[in-house]
């Protein structure tokens, strides 16, 4: 939800756009701060995204940020991004690989709006990404709901953002021990997204450092074409820490 003044918009993370379960989806919330700027934008995650409470989103000259009073729970920034995605598995080794999906024997975060496995049908999107057994991608597939489109049935771009979210986590999730959240996340959007129509969403590794793992994720049409790319920050934590504040 969201009201604007000047530079200045209101906008309040809806519970039901949780990711863990006292704070905002990283990828519905990158997506928001998003939509304050055109093209390709880098979104950084300061701070658990707070739900249910109004915060502002406000533009600069050199971007857009995202507060909570004084705090600054996420930045945003025109950004370039030259990620190339592998070829796209197809529908049907997707939904194979879904059965696959890693979370259905370990998650963390079960509440999470995109791949949380306690999420029921048209509630959550249900995007469990499993392994393709080629090239360590993992895939899934989605068909947006119309609730999550405009007046046109295009899937709204903080959802996009929010699919391309998950899928780069578990590219990784299945050899670690400990969850990941997200840290930053830039995409671009380069094909309108349906709804009522299946897509294929895929996540690959692209390395890491430390407890920072960079991933990739891509949304593909049921024919193969790229809609959305995105690359990922994503950080190693210790879950009773985090969940603890």
């Amino acid at each position: 939800m969201t009201s604007a003044t000047g530079d200045t918009r209101v906008v309040t993370i809806d519970r039901r756009f949780c990711g863990p379960p006292d704070s905002g989806n990283g990828g519905y919330t990158c997506g928001l701060v998003a939509g304050a700027l055109p093209g390709v934008v880098a979104v950084t995650l300061r701070r658990p995204p707070p739900l249910d409470r109004e915060l502002q989103l406000v533009r600069s000259p050199g971007g857009v940020a995202l507060l909570d009073g004084e705090a600054t729970v996420a930045e945003g920034c025109r950004a370039e991004l030259s990620l190339e995605p592998p070829p796209c598995p197809g529908l049907a080794v997707a939904a194979e690989a879904s059965t696959r999906y890693h979370g259905l024997e370990q998650h963390a975060f079960p509440s999470c709006f995109v791949c949380g496995t306690g999420r029921e049908p048209g509630d959550g999107l249900r995007v469990f990404a499993g392994d393709t057994g080629t090239d360590d991608l993992v895939a899934g597939i989605w068909k947006p709901g119309s609730d999550l489109a405009d007046d046109h049935g295009q899937v709204r771009p903080e959802f996009v953002w929010a699919a391309l979210d998950c899928p780069g986590a578990w590219a990784w999730l299945p050899e670690l021990e400990r969850p990941l959240v997200l840290g930053r996340l830039t995409v671009s959007l380069d094909r309108p997204v349906q709804a009522g129509r299946f897509y294929i969403i895929g996540g690959w590794r692209l390395g890491r450092q430390g407890r920072k793992h960079e991933s990739g994720t891509t949304v593909w049409s049921a024919d193969g074409t790229v809609c959305a790319r995105a690359q990922a920050t994503w950080i190693e934590i210790d879950p009773e820490r985090f969940l603890a504040g």
